[in-house]
């Protein structure tokens, strides 16, 4: 990656807040009203490059302050016009991320002259928002509607990169591109950022900055100790409560609660207190709970108070955040979200912390479940799950996570049961794919969305059953699910696309042969 994308050093590291990023007073006082008032390291790298317009790949994750590094720089630099045409389209992973996203940036933006909007969601004429947030299929669906236009679009932005490519690729991205000028920059986030990512923003991120500029982890570093966490969905007190309680009843006199601003720590100081635990100001040997925001100031005011069970009720914002909270104490404990935890187990990693689940495992079992319980630990140790846990964290909110986990390992065992029974072990839900051979290519002009316009229009077919699209010279290879290959052939064949009557049939290897069958489209 580091051969295709430009780096430049960190900037504005010793800044202290965002007037000194080059924001408006105005941004400023809205970061501020949402209770964000120091920018973290994340956001003083990102935010000045997103402001001149470049293009730029962040390599960093929810938790860490990412999404505002980009959206504070954006909302910088854009005019107050009366036009209801999207300036920004953030793509995402789903319309649960877009919808969240949308909500969040509502009020900033609106301080600014900016209006939100999130497709596949509940708002009233989302295309005319100057801020618009949409999955990859949504947006192109309504561009092949004629419904969203593209052509004012400043920036697109591609939030969380590997988990959209984890689950629907990263083709109907590239589609998307072809909606939007040249010129528009283009800012992807991903952590990590995965050879598909890297590849898909060499070929579309001209010239792009990353950042970090380079992996800071120290993998084989000196240990500084452990870190317990526990994931949870918003609101996030109720398990600072059950962390508190387990803490207070091991016989510890304190416990320090850190908060991400004051407004956040009156909060959850007024919910402690109303189950009994009373909370106060660092070193008050009055209460058992201590709130605290700014861990230098923390640190002088229980100097002397070694030893003190520490809370993170945010994932720290990097490593120096989090060895400042927790470099102190034997005892760290961290309540995080589910998107969080691929930043969270990177910045614990850079530190120098290893990280373990809060509470304690139980027993294990034996026999059967023995068996299950080894095969699930391996998941756990040895694959990224991260993107998954993303995609359950709208279930976490309806249902406790042991029955989500429970009704998953019934699924599992079901689904095995049924490979094990079948002749052959292709689940039934995973469409074929058929490549085709299309006469037309960038002699004539053809730009993806041409392409697909004619074939979901010519042949009545849906966007989503369209998948890679390789444009060559003088033809394109087109990946299209087989069960409507032999109708987009039908449809297609004779028929004028860019002023060229072309020719359609399987591609060269497989013609007369039903198609080249594929698990899924395959991505360059």
């Amino acid at each position: 990656m580091a051969q295709v994308l430009a780096t430049l050093p960190e900037v504005a590291i010793k800044v202290d807040s965002f007037e000194e990023l080059g924001l408006s007073p105005e941004l400023v006082e809205a970061l501020a009203a949402d209770g964000i008032e120091q920018p973290t390291s994340i956001q003083k790298s990102v935010t000045p490059f997103v402001y001149r317009g470049n293009n730029v790949i962040i390599a960093a994750g929810p938790g860490s302050g990412v999404t505002m590094s980009w959206a504070a720089g954006l909302l910088n630099r854009l005019e107050i016009l009366q036009e209801g045409k999207p300036r920004v389209l953030v793509l995402t992973p789903s319309r649960d991320r877009a919808n969240d996203l949308a909500e969040s940036m509502s009020s900033l933006a609106s301080h600014v002259g900016q209006v939100v909007g999130a497709l596949g969601s509940q708002w009233a004429q989302p295309e005319q928002a100057t801020l618009l947030f949409s999955t990859p299929g949504d947006a192109l669906a309504s561009c092949n509607a004629h419904e969203l236009v593209l052509e004012s679009a400043e920036a697109i932005v591609l939030d969380q990169a590997n988990q959209i490519d984890e689950f629907d690729g990263l083709e109907g991205v590239e589609l998307i591109l072809s909606y939007v000028g040249s010129a528009t920059q283009r800012i992807v986030t991903s952590l990590p950022v995965t050879t598909t990512v890297a590849d898909f923003c060499q070929r579309h991120l001209k010239r792009a900055i990353s950042l970090p500029p380079e992996d800071t982890s120290v993998a084989d570093g000196p240990k500084r100790g452990r870190l317990r966490f526990r994931i949870t969905t918003e609101p996030r007190e109720y398990e600072a409560l059950t962390i508190v309680e387990n803490v207070i009843a091991s016989g510890t006199p304190h416990v320090l609660l850190y908060c991400r601003n004051d407004d956040r720590a009156a909060d959850i100081g007024d919910y402690l207190t109303l189950h009994g635990y009373l909370s106060g100001a660092p070193g008050d040997t009055e209460v058992p709970v201590w709130l605290g925001v700014n861990p230098l100031e923390v640190r002088s005011a229980i100097a002397g108070n070694t030893h003190i069970p520490i809370i993170s009720c945010d994932v720290p914002a990097d490593v120096d955040n989090l060895d400042r909270r927790h470099g102190s104490s034997n005892q760290g404990f961290v309540v995080i979200l589910p998107r969080e935890i691929p930043h969270f187990r990177a910045t614990a990693r850079q530190a120098g912390y290893e990280v373990v689940p809060f509470p304690p495992e139980t027993k294990k079992s034996a026999g059967p479940i023995a068996a299950l319980h080894d095969s699930i630990r391996s998941v756990i140790e040895k694959e990224d799950i991260a993107p998954y846990l993303f995609t359950l964290e709208s279930l976490f909110e309806e249902y406790d996570s042991a029955e989500v986990a429970a009704a998953l390992a019934l699924l599992s065992k079901r689904s095995t049961t049924t490979e094990v029974a079948a002749s052959e072990n292709i689940p039934t839900n995973v469409p074929a794919w058929a490549k085709l051979f299309v006469g037309v290519g960038t002699r004539d002009g053809l730009k993806p969305g041409d392409l697909l316009g004619a074939i979901t229009g010519e042949a009545n077919v849906s966007g989503d059953t369209v998948g890679r699209i390789d444009i060559k010279e003088s033809h394109t290879l087109v990946e299209v699910h087989d069960s409507v290959a032999q109708d987009v052939i039908a449809a297609l064949n004779g028929k004028t696309i860019c002023e060229r009557a072309v020719r359609a049939d399987f591609d060269r290897p497989q013609r007369g042969g039903g198609g080249h069958r594929l698990d899924k489209p395959r991505s360059s």
